[in-house]
């Protein structure tokens, strides 16, 4: 019953749903950034690269369930299109904690590049943070929409608006994402992180 009721809320007030979850996530991250929540285990490098792969694999697997369900959706498969959505919003909670745990372990790197690289590695990166930022209510938005509304009510909504720009953004960002990723662990930095793995494969080998 109280299930129920908590669903009806936020069925009926899905703006307030989405600024009360969106500000939640706002302060977790916020705060992890700023060391304000001392709950993460301290990282070593190994367990950072570890980590960054993870991140990575997640993201590249919630990029393809978004763009299949984009695919779907204008398909008119309905059904295909909330599974693809909704494993690409499940890949993007996992995201968030592996990504916090290294945060807030002191995992973050910077590449080892300079001059015009450097720039636009940069810019993609600021692109990429923005994006997620930006991102964050309006997926939500779609997500709570989604979850609380059947596939004829959600015709009288702004889902497939707001999908759409959720669906554009959360690509790009996820996209830029694993560029970045690629250029500062495999493309610019692959000595640096050979040598920290070097531990990992030595205690392999014994």
């Amino acid at each position: 019953m109280a299930t129920t009721t908590a669903k009806r809320r936020v069925k009926d007030n899905p703006r307030a749903a989405t600024a009360v979850l969106s500000i939640l996530g706002y302060v977790l991250v916020l705060g992890t950034f700023a060391g304000l929540l001392p709950i993460y285990p301290e990282l070593e490098r190994p367990t950072v690269d570890l980590l960054s792969h993870a991140i990575a694999v997640v993201n590249t697997v919630a990029l393809a369930s978004l763009l299949a369900g984009w695919r779907w959706i204008r398909a008119g498969e309905v059904r295909k299109h909330r599974a693809a959505m909704l494993t690409a919003f499940s890949l993007i909670m996992v995201f968030l904690v592996l990504y916090l745990v290294k945060v807030g372990g002191g995992g973050e790197k910077s590449i080892a590049v300079t001059g015009p690289v450097y720039y636009a590695y940069l810019v993609m990166l600021a692109i990429h943070i923005v994006l997620s930022v930006v991102a964050v209510p309006v997926v939500l938005h779609a997500v709570v929409l989604g979850l609380t509304h059947t596939p004829a009510e959600l015709r009288d909504t702004g889902h497939a608006k707001v999908g759409r720009w959720a669906a554009g953004a959360w690509s790009l960002s996820l996209a830029l994402g694993i560029v970045t990723y690629l250029m500062l662990n495999h493309v610019y930095g692959v000595d640096e992180y050979m040598a920290a793995m070097a531990p990992i494969v030595v205690g392999l080998r014994r």
